[in-house]
């Protein structure tokens, strides 16, 4: 594995091509390092529209107050990075104090190893023979690897214990029992399920049952009662399997819940956790805070609920322009689906930059009713003031769904100043 400073290096060594979308033409064979060094504005050094920009002092903002909040309620924090795959953002997430990263899928796991990441936890079930192969080669080549991944059925330990046999493991593979909720997403339904499948991981000796997990946002209808009443069950459970010597021998028990949405009310729980056998590592893997959103996580965030406790800021925004002014109450912009998230909410125009003199106003009297694959349809009132050739700045709701979409995205100064370039690995 690499060592993660000389990957990291080497991103600035990658050339700027056509493979990146709204980064200027001229910049063709520079080096990412030296286009960052250059320091373009992004409005008048030759960016193509649609062009999507990170926000350096959201970020910087977000890192900062994740970091504090998570460790002023004792948890420990492994935020989950398929929001943005990003290995710069990993690095930067570790730096300010996340304990690892979570992720969804082995191909995530993949990247952030590629990357030096040592702590991952993956939040599924992995029954794939060749993930699970190579899995078990990666923790065998490095003793300080550390991987905790889910199991919740009997059959699913089934499979992993004949990947990891038949790949002649030499270190078992940490497991959390996953608990999920009727009608939601993965995990046992009941306790009774969640003994079953525990008694299977305790009959290999591939695999080692360190704690319990699940994801709060996926139960149906969740509110806070609900919430709270799935979280005390998870810890339940903890304390149960902990009686029952379920983790005798463990270094630590893990106990793992917490998306964008909920992190408040898994704090509370998890603070009612009784002393345990060992040490409790509460891992918290809220992952859309570092970019937060002008959509469903403004709406959703824990910090509505708690202002006194900050308030993330959202860092993208998408630069589209009019390309379009066919009739009385309409514009086309030339952003559309390949362009901006618009799985949760469709994207929000914040502010117009004018194509004849530079000056930025906001939007007034402007909402987009529409996708397609490039345009975005825009309905106006009779105060808006918009002519073709005009910017127009768009809020974009779910960060998951928007950095997917772009490879290689400038991170921008408020002055519209370019420092950096975020590579992405979908």
């Amino acid at each position: 594995m690499a060592a993660a400073g000389d990957a990291l290096a080497r991103l600035a060594e990658e050339r700027v091509d056509h493979r990146f979308k709204g980064l200027p033409p001229d910049a063709e064979g520079l080096t990412v390092g030296a286009l960052a060094a250059e320091r373009r504005s992004l409005f008048t050094d030759g960016f193509t529209t649609p062009v999507l920009a990170l926000s350096a002092e959201a970020l910087d903002h977000n890192l900062a107050l994740m970091e504090r909040w998570s460790a002023e309620h004792g948890l420990a924090f492994a935020p989950h990075g398929k929001t943005s795959l990003a290995p710069q953002l990993l690095e930067r997430q570790l730096a300010h104090g996340a304990w690892g990263i979570t992720a969804a899928v082995p191909t995530q796991v993949r990247v952030y190893r590629a990357f030096g990441v040592r702590r991952i936890f993956l939040a599924n079930e992995v029954v794939d023979a060749s993930a699970l192969r190579w899995m078990a080669a990666e923790l065998a080549a490095d003793p300080d690897f550390r991987l905790v991944t889910y199991v919740d059925s009997v059959r699913g330990v089934e499979l992993m214990d004949t990947a990891l046999r038949a790949a002649g493991a030499t270190r078992p593979l940490d497991v959390v029992v996953e608990l999920g909720a009727e009608g939601g997403r993965t995990g046992i339904r009941t306790e009774a399920d969640g003994t079953a499948v525990a008694d299977a991981v305790a009959a290999t000796d591939t695999l080692r049952l360190v704690g319990v997990a699940g994801y709060e946002a996926e139960i149906p209808g969740a509110d806070g009662e609900l919430v709270r009443a799935w979280l005390r069950r998870m810890t339940a459970l903890a304390v149960e399997f902990d009686k029952a010597g379920r983790f005798a021998g463990v270094e630590e028990i893990v106990v793992s819940a917490g998306g964008s949405a909920w992190f408040d009310a898994v704090a509370e729980v998890f603070a009612e956790l009784p002393p345990l056998s060992a040490p409790v590592l509460k891992l918290l893997r809220s992952g859309a805070y570092v970019t937060h959103d002008d959509g469903t996580y403004r709406q959703k965030t824990p910090f509505n609920r708690h202002p006194e406790e900050g308030a993330l800021r959202p860092a993208f925004r998408l630069w589209a322009q009019v390309v379009s002014r066919p009739e009385p109450g309409r514009a086309y912009l030339n952003a559309g689906k390949r362009d901006a998230a618009y799985d949760l909410d469709l994207p929000e125009p914040q502010l117009v930059r004018s194509s004849r003199d530079g000056s930025v106003r906001p939007a007034t009297g402007m909402r987009v009713v529409g996708l397609a694959d490039q345009h975005a349809f825009v309905s106006l009132t009779e105060e808006a003031e918009l002519e073709v050739g005009d910017w127009v700045g768009l809020g974009l709701s779910h960060p998951c769904t928007v950095f997917d979409k772009w490879q290689l995205i400038p991170l921008a100064e408020d002055s519209g100043t370019v420092t950096d370039y975020i590579r992405t690995f979908f």
